[in-house]
């Protein structure tokens, strides 16, 4: 097999959605040097690229814009199996159909825990990063039911250390909190009592700057404010407790340029952070800025010399 250190390998989703318009617009855009882009996708989804890159071709049978399939969620699946196995320098990926996923026998909740799952061998956890202009999310529980989520002290510990180990010195940390008002001293809650503020007093013993659990509908109000002005925001990463808590923020402020990044792993990985549009796939429609947003990302954070293009 191809030695892959160096290349940046991007796979394109469902094939019944946008990830093969959106990479070809995205690589079109960027125009990147053949030689550090592998794509692991069929080459009949990709008419109109216009550089010669390397494709290591799968089979993509049956295609059929704005449809679930589990043909299409198969592909998906070796897509990143096959990632995996190549060792790129870093993956992108298009989205993908979590249903799709599922009628293909693949019980995973995102793209996210197909990645973990092959190539976490050392006790690595894949963690939910997104990284906008503006300022970054990241995410405690990832995709669950808002029913489902629990936290420990143990938990938001391990995970901001992991979060941690990813940023450079000096980093500011801001901590929502679970109920609203933070808990409002235990009227509302008392997970912050109880869990969340044992947890940031020695995180801060560690030497980890990080607020105390703030109530995430004002926290935020700063962060998108400054966006609105081309500003960074007070604080370089908000910790959401769960899913739309964090993402509704970030998206508002940067629809097309946030970037959903796995650390984490031995292996970065970066997505756009919309999913795959059925509604307009097969139409020549698609926005591609998040792509390109991904693309970038994975060359920024890999400190690999960019292209003059980025």
């Amino acid at each position: 097999m191809n030695n892959y250190n160096n290349k940046i390998a991007i796979t394109t989703g469902d094939y019944n959605g946008i990830g093969a318009e959106i990479t070809v617009k995205a690589l079109n855009e960027l125009n990147l040097p053949s030689d550090e882009i592998v794509i692991i996708s069929n080459p009949k989804l990709l008419k109109g690229l216009k550089n010669d890159y390397e494709i290591i071709s799968l089979p993509a049978d049956n295609v059929e814009y704005g449809k679930l399939s589990a043909d299409s969620g198969e592909f998906c699946f070796q897509a990143l199996k096959t990632a995996c196995e190549i060792s790129p320098r870093a993956i992108v990926t298009a989205p993908v159909s979590k249903e799709a996923l599922h009628l293909a026998g693949h019980k995973f909740n995102g793209q996210t825990e197909v990645l973990e799952y092959f190539l976490a061998h050392n006790g690595e956890k894949a963690e939910m990063l997104f990284i906008s202009d503006f300022f970054d999310v990241f995410l405690l529980t990832r995709h669950c039911a808002l029913k489902s989520i629990t936290i420990s002290e143990n938990m938001i510990i391990d995970k901001i250390i992991r979060l941690n180990r990813f940023y450079q010195e000096n980093t500011k940390f801001a901590l929502c909190s679970l109920n609203p008002h933070a808990g409002e001293d235990g009227i509302l809650g008392d997970e912050e009592i109880e869990i969340i503020i044992p947890a940031v007093k020695k995180l801060r013993d560690m030497g980890i700057d990080i607020t105390n659990p703030l109530p995430s509908d004002t926290l935020f109000v700063d962060a998108v404010q400054n966006s609105i002005k081309g500003q960074k925001a007070p604080y370089d990463c908000y910790i959401a407790m769960y899913h739309d808590q964090g993402l509704i923020p970030v998206k508002s402020a940067a629809p097309y340029t946030t970037v959903n990044t796995t650390i984490g792993l031995p292996i970065l990985r970066t997505s756009p952070s919309h999913g795959t549009a059925f509604n307009i796939a097969g139409q020549n429609i698609a926005d591609a800025r998040s792509m390109v947003s991904a693309i970038k990302t994975a060359y920024k954070l890999t400190k690999h010399q960019a292209p003059a293009s980025l």
